[in-house]
């Protein structure tokens, strides 16, 4: 008599080791499933997560587009600040570049 092949309680051995073998599959597969709808669930809140910062950074660029606006800073440091565009009298060139920083250095 084979050890799979006894009686015990009127099963064979076999029976009672397939039924646990199932038993443990069972739970196995069910263990699977409720893990991969954990993860799907964390997916589709970081998937949320991430389209928010995504629309809050277009929000911030747009804000910083106005910020940076050049008619706007003009107006700005006219308004407050008193400044103006410099007169084209008032300009530079390349060659008085020296002169000028040599005579910002003398006492």
């Amino acid at each position: 008599m084979s050890v799979f092949s006894r009686k015990v309680r009127g099963f064979r051995l076999i029976d009672v080791v397939a039924a646990g073998l199932l038993v443990v599959l069972v739970f196995g597969v069910y263990l699977a499933k409720t893990m991969a709808g954990r993860e799907r669930a964390e997916i589709a809140l970081i998937e949320k997560q991430i389209s928010q910062e995504k629309a809050r950074i277009r929000l911030l660029q747009a804000e910083v587009a106005h910020l940076e606006n050049p008619l706007r800073i003009e107006r700005l440091s006219t308004a407050y600040l008193g400044l103006e565009p410099v007169a084209a009298k008032r300009e530079a060139t390349l060659e008085q570049l020296p002169e000028l920083t040599s005579a910002e250095h003398k006492p």
